[in-house]
């Protein structure tokens, strides 16, 4: 996915597996962070899983910005002792364990991993890659409406539906690609 303008941007952290990409609705969540309970604050987000709740998803999901060297671990799943790197950990080997050479974020179609902070956009202009919205003719056409479907998914949609959120910009017809504006 590509931001490629947007209005306003919350950070989130994910109740499930989500892929990057899909359009999310706020929920609450029991992760409390691994220090202090640092990140309650945080929203939690889902994709919808009903009609009405689609109606909701105004929000775009990707991958929190991250400093880190790579390799990237799936940190809420591994556990680390602070003492002693990975050599001594508890949950080691990694043997099973996601790991990212590059950042996620710069990939298409990225699962974002239940537990993970990511960052929720709004308002803007997003380029969405080919296999996460569902594919009609009609979303060929600049200004073609569009709602959000169930799985979190950018649906066509006739003009003056309920729940039309944006609009299409453009279709890339060698990708595949669908660049959208949300409102």
């Amino acid at each position: 996915m590509e931001i490629n303008r947007f209005e306003d941007v919350v950070g989130v952290r994910t109740t499930a597996d989500i892929v990057e990409g899909r359009f999310v609705v706020f929920t609450a969540h029991n992760s409390g962070g691994l220090f202090m309970n640092v990140d309650a604050d945080l929203p939690g987000v889902k994709v919808p899983a009903t009609a009405e709740e689609a109606k909701r998803a105004k929000f775009c999901l990707t991958f929190a910005v991250d400093n880190r060297p790579t390799p990237i671990i799936d940190y809420p799943s591994t556990v680390f002792d602070f003492r002693g790197g990975w050599v001594n950990a508890t949950g080691g080997p990694l043997t099973g364990v996601k790991m990212w050479l590059t950042h996620p974020g710069n990939q298409e179609s990225q699962t974002i991993p239940s537990g993970y902070k990511a960052l929720a956009f709004t308002e803007g202009t997003f380029t969405i890659p080919s296999g996460q919205y569902i594919y009609n003719v009609a979303l060929e056409t600049p200004g073609a409406a569009f709602i959000v479907a169930e799985a979190g998914k950018v649906k066509y949609a006739a003009s003056l539906v309920a729940g039309v959120i944006g609009f299409v910009q453009v279709y890339d017809d060698a990708t595949g690609a669908l660049t959208v504006r949300v409102e």
